[in-house]
């Protein structure tokens, strides 16, 4: 039996290589059917490899495709040699600290709180930009395949935008992925108006939006790859522990708040105060490692380093793992993740 999900990929800079492993061990299984996905900012780029990959070369395509995208990054080669590695590789942990107290990272950061992007003037490049557009964006937009959306936030009013179909372009996966204090925003064609807007990155609004998958023909399951944790039993001291968790905050509030609105529609209907028929009922089931993320800070989302984008892909993979083997039964039928806990 086929069992179709849609995925709902989080941003969250490297540490996407979570995603990465996730993905690919998923693709894996040949009776699970990806029907669509909606990406932000690293979760786009994710969306936009396993699609136009899956579209040239099937599962193996798309594998293959997102191995090239975090080897671009930033990753390790082959999986055979990263294995081996891994055992002598130091714990993702301690290479975030090292990071954050080293003196490059701290002067890096301090320029980017002092300086504005824009300050750069002739010398401003978008380091995605070169990566971005070596997309098949024929595949990319096809209607053909899992169905693809985008999501940024429109500077000036604020809101977020879903960029689908044709409308997916190399400035709209970059201004999904567009941290204000570190790009200059990205003009692109607003999917609203028509007009030529800045946007900046899409978790502010939408990490990522779970409505494109809402419509009808879509199956009622959405499988959340979460790499922001949502819960941190440590309080931050430190100005960059600081900083960290208030972009954690932020880039899960959107997230959490169509969330709440899923369980409050549940509720209703379980209720019987709401006909079940009237409104759409997604099932929403949860892919993360909040424990590994609390390891992780800012330091290693910002700076690309291979042993952990290496382990941080084989956690995804973990958790994948784990998670077919707990809940596989359930798409389709219930939901897996206790919404209800979540916000009691």
């Amino acid at each position: 039996m086929t069992r179709r999900i849609n995925l709902a990929l989080q941003g969250g800079g490297a540490h996407g290589a979570f995603t990465w492993g996730v993905l690919d061990r998923l693709l894996q299984e040949d009776d699970l059917e990806i029907a669509a996905i909606s990406g932000t900012s690293a979760g786009a780029m994710n969306g936009a490899a396993l699609k136009s990959g899956f579209l040239a070369g099937g599962r193996a395509g798309a594998r293959k495709t997102l191995d090239w995208l975090w080897q671009q990054i930033g990753a390790t080669g082959a999986d055979g040699i990263s294995a081996w590695m891994h055992a002598w590789l130091p714990e993702p942990g301690h290479v975030s600290r090292a990071l954050e107290y080293s003196p490059a990272f701290a002067w890096s950061d301090m320029l980017g709180r002092m300086m504005s992007p824009y300050g750069w003037g002739p010398l401003y490049r978008n380091p995605l930009i070169p990566i971005v557009e070596q997309f098949d964006f024929g595949r990319v937009c096809a209607q053909d395949g899992p169905g693809f959306h985008v999501c940024a936030t429109q500077v000036r009013d604020g809101k977020v935008r879903v960029f689908s179909g044709e409308r997916i372009t190399t400035q709209a996966i970059v201004a999904s992925a567009c941290l204000p204090t570190l790009f200059q925003a990205v003009e692109v064609e607003d999917p609203e108006t028509g007009n030529i807007e800045a946007f900046w990155d899409g978790g502010y609004t939408g990490n990522p939006a779970l409505f494109p998958l809402f419509e009808p023909a879509l199956p009622p399951d959405i499988v959340v790859v979460n790499i922001n944790p949502l819960h941190r039993d440590q309080l931050p001291r430190t100005p960059t522990e600081i900083q960290n968790r208030i972009n954690e905050i932020s880039f899960n509030s959107s997230l959490l708040r169509e969330l709440r609105a899923i369980d409050f529609v549940q509720r209703l209907q379980d209720a019987g105060t709401m006909d079940k028929d009237a409104m759409k009922r997604p099932l929403i089931h949860m892919i993360s490692d909040d424990g590994l993320m609390n390891e992780l800070s800012v330091a290693t989302k910002t700076v690309p380093v291979p042993s952990v984008i290496a382990q941080l892909k084989a956690a995804g993979r973990r958790a994948a793992g784990a998670f077919l083997r707990d809940h596989k039964a359930q798409i389709g039928v219930e939901q897996s993740a206790n919404l209800r806990a979540m916000f009691e």
